[in-house]
């Protein structure tokens, strides 16, 4: 999943919210109702789309929502999958190419104007259903940047994406050899090949659950009309400015616990400090601690203030399942043909002034798999911090002093990012310029807001540009796609770097179970990557949290989506 670095969020097109969306209804708002509600902040929310759901603020809008077969467990670490759309976890045959799964009876979908047949009673869901959904993700006309997660891997659906090219409409009546309904609550999925990572996969928001009849009803609107079976609806959208959300009522038909938290409001707070003052007065209940206001809130020895402790406040940290880097954009004639130039940039990067600056809320990368996931290198970057080095793999790449001989003027670099809003991102830029300005290299910073940046992302116009990436499984293979071939942007390859080598090893590890060998083989395949230097790695980053005491149940999850269902609030 990525997200904007610092803490931003991504991929394809904003599409607009128009009021309130569950059957064209009104309802109350916040300061109407006076239900005790979560209160918490988002950033800018694309829309309701499972199948466009790649950055964070979508995902977690999208998980309470939507569900899919499987989720996580809510506090076992490390992370385990169990149930939720699927009765019990599924059957694989011996050689791991078949896996059925049984969904669970009486499951609805909530009531929504689409339903033409019943007069908006929802129905039941069914598994006709999930295999809809995932055929939408295979649509080249849905444009789903989840597509990588099924490549190549059930047999007939990359035939049914193939079909879907052109003007015409999709045929979602299209056999697919390798997913079908077999009968009304029964599902079976035919790999083309062992692919262990399927379960992660089918607890991923792209794989949650949508009906057909929202789709065709409501066309390109449908991100605007969510219509799941998920803990929650969308009860109002002020678009880029508040979201609330309150209890899906076919719950309590399902017989399934009602989550304790019965309403949610998020609001869009793209600065910090804005979003600190909020929680401080009681607006909210839970925010990320910035660096602006660290040393306000956390002691040199990490952790919280007493006078904050005193006020019932209580302070969360946990390392990040996630990297955050700046990319080289590999078609660019400048970086992208120049190994040289990035090793040397990558060797400008000041990993001790970047920690200072983040005030330790980072972990030094060895490489873009993090620590605790199977396949993380142990050995430092081969291209670390070193000004000397920087300077003499410069003057090989043909830019000595940093000079450009096409223009004899020092040479200059545009650096994209998605946070337009963000002080601590700009500050972060223009830290990260200071490294570059050592060596002679001007880096010029251009801002954008998100729709913009992952646009020029898509159209491969970024030279250089920051991400973070939040891992969408606990897998290494979820890092090491982003540098896969077939992943090129619009997919999650961004920087659209290309290597036989490392996709010979990649495609032999996604083959195999967690082993020796597999690690061996993440390992190799990222030693290719540190040579070819497609990214500055600038750390891994640690979540530090405050929230007030009366949210109770909480743990942060590297995988958040639907959790809220777990959390309550005090009375």
């Amino acid at each position: 999943m990525m997200i904007s670095s610092p803490r931003s969020v991504c991929a394809g097109i904003l599409f607009g919210l128009i009021g309130l969306l569950l059957g064209g209804g009104c309802g109350r708002s916040a300061v109407e109702n006076d239900e005790p509600a979560l209160r918490l902040t988002t950033s800018r929310i694309r829309g309701f789309d499972p199948a466009h759901a790649l950055d964070e603020p979508t995902v977690r809008a999208t998980g309470r929502l939507y569900e899919g077969l499987l989720q996580y467990a809510h506090k076992e670490r490390p992370y385990r999958l169990e149930p939720l759309l699927a009765a019990a976890m599924p059957t694989v045959s011996e050689d791991g190419l078949t896996w059925r799964f049984e969904l669970r009876r009486g499951i609805y979908f909530v009531d929504d104007r689409c339903f033409t047949a019943s007069g908006g009673k929802g129905r039941e869901l069914v598994a006709a259903d999930v295999v809809y959904s995932i055929m939408r993700i295979a649509d080249t006309q849905v444009g789903s940047s989840g597509f990588w997660t099924l490549r190549g891997k059930i047999e007939g659906l990359d035939d049914f994406r193939a079909a879907s090219l052109g003007e015409e409409p999709t045929d979602y009546d299209l056999p697919i050899a390798g997913l079908r309904a077999i009968g009304t609550h029964e599902l079976e999925i035919r790999l083309t090949e062992p692919y262990p990572q399927l379960p992660w996969v089918l607890a991923m928001p792209y794989t949650f659950v949508v009906p057909r009849e929202a789709v065709e009803y409501y066309g390109e609107q449908f991100a605007n009309h969510p219509v799941g079976t998920g803990p929650y609806i969308l009860a109002s959208a002020r678009q880029n400015y508040r979201y609330e959300y309150r209890v899906n009522p076919q719950w309590v038909a399902t017989g399934r616990p009602l989550p304790a938290i019965r309403r949610i409001v998020t609001s869009v707070v793209g600065d910090p400090s804005t979003a600190w003052l909020m929680f401080l007065s009681g607006q909210l209940d839970l925010v990320d601690v910035s660096r602006e206001q660290w040393d306000s809130i956390i002691t040199p020895e990490k952790e919280l203030r007493p006078d904050l402790a005193a006020r019932g406040i209580v302070l969360d940290q946990s390392p990040q399942m996630a990297i955050t880097y700046v990319a080289f954009n590999m078609d660019d004639p400048v970086v992208g043909a120049n190994k040289k130039l990035r090793q040397a940039l990558s060797c400008a990067f000041d990993a001790v002034a970047w920690q200072e600056f983040q005030n330790g809320r980072v972990l030094t990368p060895n490489g873009p798999v993090p620590p605790g996931v199977a396949g993380h290198c142990v050995e430092p970057l081969p291209y670390g911090f070193d000004l000397a080095r920087a300077q003499k793999l410069l003057a090989e790449a043909g830019y000595a002093g940093g000079k450009d001989p096409a223009t004899g003027r020092r040479l200059k670099l545009t650096l994209e990012l998605g946070t337009a809003d963000n002080q601590e991102a700009r500050q972060a830029a223009e830290l990260m310029a200071s490294f570059f300005e050592r060596v002679g290299v001007v880096l010029d910073l251009s801002y954008n807001h998100w729709p913009a940046f992952l646009q020029k992302l898509e159209r491969r116009q970024a030279q250089l540009f920051t991400l973070t990436w939040l891992g969408d499984y606990p897998d290494a293979q979820n890092f090491l796609q982003l540098f896969a071939s077939q992943n090129v942007s619009p997919g999650p390859n961004r920087a659209n770097y290309q290597s036989a080598e490392f996709d010979r090893l990649y495609q032999q590890l996604i083959a195999l179970p967690e082993s020796p060998e597999r690690e061996r083989l993440a390992q190799a395949a990222q030693a290719i990557l540190l040579e070819d230097c497609p990214w500055i790695l600038s750390g891994h980053p640690m979540a530090f949290s405050v929230r007030h005491a009366r949210l109770q149940n909480y743990q942060r999850h590297d995988f958040p989506w639907g959790m809220e269902k777990h959390w309550s609030l005090a009375e």
